[in-house]
């Protein structure tokens, strides 16, 4: 194996033009491990912290203290770099260090490692022996967080290749109904200017209903069956919603007002109507009951947590105990380090 002789930080630009962290790791002969830090724009309540006081410079003078921990160590040794990380920043939410330093250092030396090893990044982190592409969710339209004021209050529609056999059939569909649903579009409303998300998907003025409604028709346009050839998938990202003074979802672009039993309705007429493959975060991101209720009555659907479970162990394992979910998302940068995911 290979051990760590250089670790260097930088402070960078996102997709979205916001700073942060970007981490060099060299293991010995000269094997380099380079990896940036994302972010959501929707961010879950129990997810690590990103930045100490949203500060990236913060993280990286906590590198630049600390670098010298790490050389030495071996850049395959998940548990140690970890270990070292958390000899650092005890707090349970990476609030000294930042989740997003945690993300990068623990990724970088296992990119340094699986070079030194010459094998690619996903061979080094498993035993399996096998290997294949999942059927990539595209994003076709943005709201929420993700999109402009007018935009749907839903976050994402999305659209999965469920009848294609190989990953370049499904992303060219996945394309095909992206590009159909911008012809769409401009016939709706002529002043639309191709604007998007912060993801790739359009974001159009209109309502969640009508922006749904449209996305399905770009594939029935195409010759698709809704869940035969393709299926709709959505990003409801309720805790947007959600006031908890009100204890009520308030849609603010649609201009209604849900309670939690009305929330649970809403979500399940657009995963009946549209016979969604996927329905992310459709309750706030403590509402447990409300998730298994409806991860009961579609057992066929990707009832998946994001925000309910942000990759958290005890929270995941909540999750599983009580049937909250049928599917989870997970992301290392929730969590904080590669080992805590």
């Amino acid at each position: 194996m290979s051990k760590i002789t250089s670790i260097k930080g930088r402070i960078i630009y996102n997709s979205r033009g916001s700073k942060t962290i970007e981490v060099d790791i060299t293991s010995e002969n000269k094997f380099l491990g380079r990896v940036c830090a994302p972010s959501g724009a929707s961010v879950g309540k129990y997810e690590a912290v990103s930045f100490p006081n949203e500060k990236p410079e913060e993280s990286l003078r906590m590198l630049n203290e600390n670098a010298q921990k790490f050389i030495g160590l071996e850049s395959s040794d998940l548990k140690t770099i970890h270990e070292t990380l958390r000899s650092i920043d005890q707090s349970s939410d990476y609030s000294k260090v930042g989740g997003a330093l945690a993300f990068a250092v623990s990724i970088a030396s296992m990119e340094s490692a699986s070079k030194s090893s010459n094998l690619p990044l996903f061979q080094t982190l498993s035993s399996e022996s096998s290997f294949k592409f999942p059927f990539p969710l595209g994003n076709i339209l943005g709201g929420g967080a993700h999109a402009g004021p007018g935009t749907p209050d839903i976050q994402e529609i999305l659209i999965c290749s469920i009848g294609t056999k190989t990953i370049r059939d499904a992303i060219e569909t996945n394309l095909a109904v992206h590009k159909e649903l911008r012809r769409i579009l401009e016939k709706e409303d002529p002043s639309f200017t191709n604007g998007r998300g912060d993801e790739g998907g359009w974001a159009p003025k209109l309502k969640n209903e009508k922006a749904l409604e449209l996305s399905a028709k770009a594939c029935e346009n195409l010759g698709f069956t809704l869940g035969k050839e393709v299926a709709l998938g959505v990003d409801f990202a309720s805790s947007t919603q959600w006031n908890e003074e009100k204890q009520k979802y308030v849609y603010e672009r649609a201009g209604f007002v849900n309670s939690s039993e009305q929330q649970i309705e809403f979500a399940a007429d657009i995963i009946k109507k549209y016979k969604l493959i996927y329905a992310e975060d459709a309750v706030h991101e403590e509402a447990f009951d409300d998730m298994a209720e409806l991860t009961a009555k579609f057992p066929n659907t990707l009832v998946t947590g994001d925000d309910l479970t942000v990759t958290n162990k005890d929270i995941l394992t909540k999750a599983i105990n009580t049937k909250s979910c049928n599917a989870a998302i997970l992301k290392v940068n929730q969590a904080g380090s590669l080992y805590d995911a």
